[in-house]
C-alpha cells in the first residue's frame, strides 16, 4: 500500500506540560496551581447549575463573563476576549497578529510553547538573552521586529517589571504589536491594563488557572484595543465560535465578582511565598525576588537535579528544566503551609544526606 501520503503529515515538537501524577498522595507542587480551592461563590454556581443547559450552546460572544471581566478591570467590554485558558488566547492573538515577514521577538528564558506556536503557526521567532540577573533588558528590543512577547512577570524566573519597563517596549515597538502575559501578576507584579488606552498596539493576556483556582476549566482572556480584539474575534470565529463552555462562563463570572476572597488567597500565597524564600535562604539557597505564586531557586553547593529526585522519590514533586543556565535551579509552586513544611523537611533530609 503506498504511504505517499505521509509525507503531508505536520512534523512538529510539541510543546510538553508539567508531569501530572494520578498519585493522590503527592505533594504537588511543580505546576504553578493554586493551593487553595475556588471562590465559594464560583462553587455555589456549579453545585447549582441546571445541567439541561449543556444540551444548548454557550454564548457564542461569552457575553456574562466579558461583562464580569470588564467591569473588573475598568474597560468597556469591547475591549475584552475570552478563551478556552491562556494558551487558547495567545495562540489566537499569535495568528491575528503576527503575520509579518519579520520575526516576533521574546526573551530567551520564558515560556517554551511560545517557539512551538511559532513552528505551528509559520512565524519566524527571535530570542533577546536576558542578562545575568535574569532580567529583561527593554534596550534590546528596539530592533525592528513583527511583534514582541513579553511575559510579566516572567516564567520560570518569576522576575516581574513595573509599567516603565513596559513602556520603554512599547515606544520601542510602535509599529508591531506588543503582548504582555499576564498568567502571574496578581501575586505581586504590576498590571498593564491601565496602559491599553495609551497605546492601541497593547494587548495584555490574563488567566483563571492561577489566582482563581480555575486551572481545571480552562478561563483565559485578553484585554486591548478594540481594533485588536475585533481581530482576536474574528480569527477565533474562523476555527471555532464556542471556545468557552456555559459551566465556565457562569463559575467565572462568579470567580471574578467575588473579590474579596480573591484577594485573601492571593494574600496568603504571597505570606508562604516569602516565609519559604526565607527558609531556603537559611539553607544556603539563592532564590530570586519573586512576584509570582511559585519561586525558582538554586545552590551553590547542591545540584539541583539531584534534589529534584530525591524529592521525587518522597513524593514532593518540584519542576526542573534541563537547559543551559538554568540547569541548577528549580522551580517551587507555592502550596498550603502544611505542604511547604513537608517540602522544606525533605530538603533539608537531602542538604544533609548530600553533605555526608
Amino acid at each position: 500500500m503506498s504511504r505517499e501520503w505521509t509525507k503531508n503529515l505536520r512534523n512538529i515538537e510539541p510543546y510538553v506540560p508539567g508531569e501530572q501524577s494520578k498519585d493522590k498522595d503527592i505533594v504537588k507542587i511543580n505546576a504553578n496551581e493554586n493551593p487553595y480551592p475556588p471562590s465559594p461563590k464560583a462553587i455555589e454556581v456549579l453545585k447549582s447549575f441546571d445541567t439541561n443547559k449543556l444540551r444548548f450552546y454557550p454564548s457564542a460572544n461569552s457575553t456574562k463573563l466579558k461583562e464580569a471581566i470588564a467591569k473588573y478591570y475598568k474597560v468597556d467590554v469591547s475591549n475584552v476576549f475570552v478563551g478556552n485558558g491562556s494558551d487558547d488566547v495567545l495562540a489566537v492573538a499569535f495568528q491575528s497578529f503576527f503575520n509579518s515577514e519579520k520575526p516576533i521577538v521574546c526573551p530567551d528564558l520564558t515560556y517554551s510553547f511560545y517557539p512551538v506556536w511559532c513552528s505551528l503557526f509559520g512565524i519566524k521567532y527571535k530570542n533577546y538573552p536576558v542578562g545575568d540577573d535574569f532580567r529583561i533588558n527593554p534596550e534590546d528590543y528596539k530592533e525592528k521586529n513583527g511583534g514582541v512577547v513579553i511575559p510579566n512577570p516572567n516564567a520560570p524566573t518569576s522576575l516581574g517589571e513595573g509599567l516603565d519597563f513596559v513602556e520603554k517596549i512599547l515606544n520601542y515597538n510602535q509599529d508591531s504589536v506588543v503582548i504582555i502575559d499576564e498568567a502571574y501578576v496578581d501575586f505581586g507584579g504590576t498590571s498593564s491594563i491601565p496602559l491599553i488606552d495609551k497605546y492601541e498596539n497593547l494587548l495584555v493576556t490574563g488567566t483563571f488557572s492561577k489566582s482563581r483556582s480555575l486551572a481545571g476549566l480552562r478561563i483565559g482572556f485578553a484585554i486591548g484595543s478594540k481594533a485588536l480584539i475585533d481581530v482576536m474575534e474574528a480569527v477565533k470565529n474562523s476555527y471555532n465560535s464556542y471556545t468557552v463552555d456555559s459551566l465556565s462562563i457562569e463559575m467565572g463570572a462568579a470567580s471574578i465578582e467575588d473579590d474579596e476572597y480573591f484577594k485573601s488567597t492571593c494574600k496568603k500565597v504571597i505570606k508562604t511565598r516569602e516565609r519559604v524564600t526565607l527558609e531556603l535562604e537559611k539553607l544556603g539557597f539563592d532564590v530570586l525576588d519573586s512576584q509570582t505564586n511559585f519561586i525558582f531557586a538554586t545552590h551553590n553547593k547542591h545540584n539541583m537535579k539531584s534534589l529534584f529526585e530525591y524529592l521525587k522519590t518522597q513524593k514532593v514533586f518540584i519542576r526542573y528544566f534541563s537547559l543551559p543556565r538554568i540547569e541548577n535551579y528549580v522551580r517551587i509552586t507555592i502550596g498550603t503551609n502544611e505542604e511547604m513544611d513537608i517540602f522544606l523537611e525533605k530538603t533539608k533530609e537531602f542538604i544533609l544526606n548530600d553533605n555526608k
